[in-house]
């Protein structure tokens, strides 16, 4: 198996930052149709464990908009073949001062394309040095 394949991580890279995109500007249709649309798939989120794409849509639907802007930081995305990834990445937010924020996505490449096909989000105190 390659790893990191440099084409397939340009791809889980650009899918990844399609995400944070959609993330801050709370672009609900995009948010959604980058997750597997399947009952598989699971978002464990900072307050809610959601079991399959309508959970999920429910979630991201009755969300507000307010807040959801952040910095993101040290993001690892690892490739595992052509089909298979991971992104890891920190993030902050100004509305939860002293938190980290932990984001852990495993991507899969389906016939549509990149998608989320589990998710996990956690905050935790901002460690010290």
């Amino acid at each position: 198996m390659e790893i990191d394949r440099p084409d397939v991580k340009a791809e889980v890279e650009a899918a990844f930052a399609a995400y944070e995109r959609a993330l801050v500007t709370n672009d609900v249709p995009v948010l959604e149709a980058l997750f597997w649309d399947d009952p598989r798939t699971i978002r464990y989120g900072g307050g809610e464990n959601l079991y399959g794409m309508e959970a999920i849509r429910a979630f991201r639907r009755a969300r507000s908009p307010v807040g959801v802007a952040r910095t993101i930081g040290e993001t690892v995305i690892t490739t595992f073949g052509r089909d298979f990834a991971t992104a890891s990445t920190l993030f902050w937010r100004d509305a939860a001062p002293g938190k980290v924020g932990r984001q852990m996505q495993s991507w899969a490449r389906l016939p549509d394309g990149w998608r989320v096909v589990a998710a996990h989000v956690s905050l935790i105190d901002e460690p010290t040095p």
